[in-house]
């Protein structure tokens, strides 16, 4: 089958099966040469996340009482658990009955949070975990344990997400995002795994830079 790549068209139902060829010793070549690449370009990334972060910051402390970051539990490669961190954009306490996913224009988005997540700035402290090794640039998105738990109950395989580093960004990401179902979301991110190389990594972070640009798909 013709090996695709970001910008191309994927029929995930067509494309699925590839996962199961996986050659492991290409991915572990392949995840050392992503290693180098991560913390160059997250040192690289601080240097103008940084500015921007602190500006930021300042404007959340004076729109809404609480912290600046928060962190949070996440599943990383092999089910490992590591914190994220972000910076904080909705109200404190948001969570204070439990864990619940975002949702399209939820009440709780502080207004410089709205403009942070179009913008994805939010996500900027996690090139601290990029470069301290819990997650890459691209790869899946890392899942909440308790979602994660409760996904694999519903879609048996969801775990085979963990078998490399989450990413900042992904191919399920420019491809849906938050508008697609979890199912799809794991065959995105499948066909990944099994396709992963220099090119489809390059395409993936570009049409992310055109995506925060563009300010679509955020929640």
């Amino acid at each position: 089958m013709e090996q695709r790549t970001a910008y191309q068209s994927i029929d995930v139902n067509r494309d699925y099966y590839r996962y199961n060829d996986l050659d492991l010793s290409r991915v572990k070549a392949f995840m050392r040469f992503k290693r180098v690449t991560d913390i160059i370009l997250s040192l690289i990334g601080l240097v103008f996340a940084i500015p921007i972060m602190l500006t930021f910051g300042l404007a959340i402390k004076l729109e809404s009482r609480g912290c600046i970051f928060y962190k949070q539990k996440r599943l990383g490669r092999f089910s490992k658990t590591f914190t994220i961190f972000k910076m904080r954009s909705m109200v404190k306490d948001a969570e204070k009955d439990g864990p619940k996913l975002a949702d399209k224009n939820d009440c709780r988005v502080t207004k410089v949070g709205r403009f942070m997540r179009k913008k994805r700035i939010d996500e900027l402290p996690q090139l601290f975990n990029i470069l301290i090794g819990d997650m890459s640039i691209v790869g899946p998105r890392p899942e909440r344990p308790s979602f994660t738990y409760e996904l694999e109950k519903e879609i048996p395989g969801f775990v085979n997400r963990l078998k490399i580093k989450p990413g900042l960004t992904g191919l399920a990401q420019i491809n849906g995002g938050y508008d697609i179902t979890p199912e799809e979301k794991l065959k995105f991110d499948l066909i990944y795994i099994a396709n992963m190389n220099i090119l489809m990594d390059l395409r993936i972070m570009l049409k992310t830079i055109i995506i925060v640009l563009n300010g679509s798909g955020a929640r």
